[in-house]
């Protein structure tokens, strides 16, 4: 990384730190719900193609379910009619999407509350769906055949989806579905992140997931992969940070440069991140451009070894810090486990058993971590205080990511069901 870079980045850092005065006041600045609305955990079943809605803490009931695919049949006229969308679309259904259609990836509602925005990776494209009457705002084709992670801006109105097999991330007014901007990336965008301030997008590109090439010999073979940092505004790169160099530089050359899910620190001076095939995650100092330490977890002991057998280069996959930035959570997706881990000894507390965890994520209160289990069809709960188990409630097929939002606050789903 430049230095200029280094110092724009790193002082972005800084102002925010001293913004938050500490990790105890950033734990304590969580906002109310605006006036009308309701706080909620919405959980995408990404075979089902529905979304249950939850309550955001406490004892996580369900509130109701909403239908992400209420156009199905338009775009499965639109997919048979054209060869290529056809085979795309069963491509991914026999790979990614482990033989089943991949139709909620990612969701974040609107800051009114009135319509959730889903990016649907099988239909190549991001909806919003209007909660009232379940039907479809505004719908945004993405480049490619495939949509994937999203992010949104803090102040809720705009969200980055990544075009998977078109190395693009979109950013979109949220409210219109109008595209904002877009920039190109490393090969199979994957995970964004928005920084506090909204001014920079982090996206993170995974390369080629699906090949069987998954020895460290092989590693050359999974393409660019690559952190692109960009402008919020004007999209133009900032920076490119290839974790390959830093691994190296940290005496670990056999590992995976593919990040995967990430997160920053309450003052964004570390990134926490995942690689593809590591049972673990990593810190990296934003200032110093360097990985500074490691944290490998442990392994189960019925887990394969053939890394073949790991969903998508996964083994762990998800990852998500309590406000107060003293406790990390982590889904140890192929170990069927996640885990609280104090953020200054590393070390960790117990492994809670969990069906194929596929994503990390903060209750409402911030409190708990929220980690869906993809294996058991259902999202569990875990204290950061304790690193136990609080509460499993059951959704539906598939959960993978699980995001804060709102409703009103008279919502129970849309109207006839």
């Amino acid at each position: 990384m430049a230095a200029s870079t280094t110092r724009h980045l790193c002082s972005v850092a800084v102002a925010l730190a001293l913004a938050v005065a500490g990790p105890a006041a950033a734990a304590s600045a969580r906002p109310a719900a605006p006036d009308g609305l309701r706080e909620v955990l919405f959980v995408g079943n990404n075979w089902d193609g529905t979304a249950d809605v939850i309550r955001s803490s406490g004892d996580y009931a369900r509130i109701g379910r909403i239908g992400v695919v209420p156009d199905k049949d338009a775009r499965m006229a639109e997919i048979n009619a054209d060869p290529v969308k056809w085979i795309y679309f069963q491509a991914i259904r026999n790979s990614v999407g482990e033989g089943h259609d991949q139709f909620a990836d990612d969701m974040y509602s609107t800051p009114d509350g009135r319509s959730v925005v889903v990016s649907r990776p099988s239909f190549a494209d991001v909806v919003s769906i209007d909660l009232a009457s379940g039907k479809v705002d505004w719908r945004f084709p993405v480049a490619g055949y495939r949509a994937d992670h999203m992010a949104v801006s803090p102040d809720g109105m705009r969200v980055a989806v990544s075009a998977s097999t078109g190395n693009t991330v979109h950013v979109l007014d949220i409210a219109t579905g109008r595209q904002l901007g877009s920039f190109k990336t490393g090969d199979k965008p994957h995970e964004n992140v928005f920084g506090k301030d909204g001014r920079y997008i982090w996206n993170m590109s995974i390369g080629d997931v699906n090949t069987d090439l998954d020895g460290p010999g092989w590693d050359w073979t999974k393409g660019d992969r690559r952190i692109t940092v960009v402008d919020a505004t004007t999209f133009r790169q900032v920076e490119v940070i290839d974790m390959r160099q830093r691994l190296d530089a940290f005496g670990l050359k056999d590992f995976s440069d593919a990040v995967r899910p990430a997160v920053f620190s309450p003052d964004e001076s570390k990134l926490y991140f995942q690689v593809s095939f590591f049972n673990g995650f990593f810190e990296y100092d934003v200032a110093t451009d360097k990985i500074t330490r490691m944290k490998t977890l442990p392994k189960n002991p019925a887990t394969s070894e053939d890394r073949t057998t790991w969903v998508n280069d996964s083994r762990h996959h998800g990852i998500s810090m309590n406000p107060a930035g003293t406790k990390l959570c982590v889904a140890g997706t192929m170990d069927d486990y996640a885990a609280v881990v104090d953020r200054a000894s590393l070390q960790e507390g117990p492994l809670v058993p969990a069906a194929k965890p596929y994503w990390a994520t903060v209750s409402g209160d911030g409190k708990d971590c929220v980690v869906s289990e993809s294996g058991a069809d259902q999202v569990t709960a875990i204290d950061f205080a304790t690193g136990r188990k609080v509460a499993s409630i059951p959704v539906g097929d598939h959960p993978q990511r699980v995001r804060l939002g709102h409703v009103r606050a008279d919502w129970t789903g849309p109207a006839g069901g």
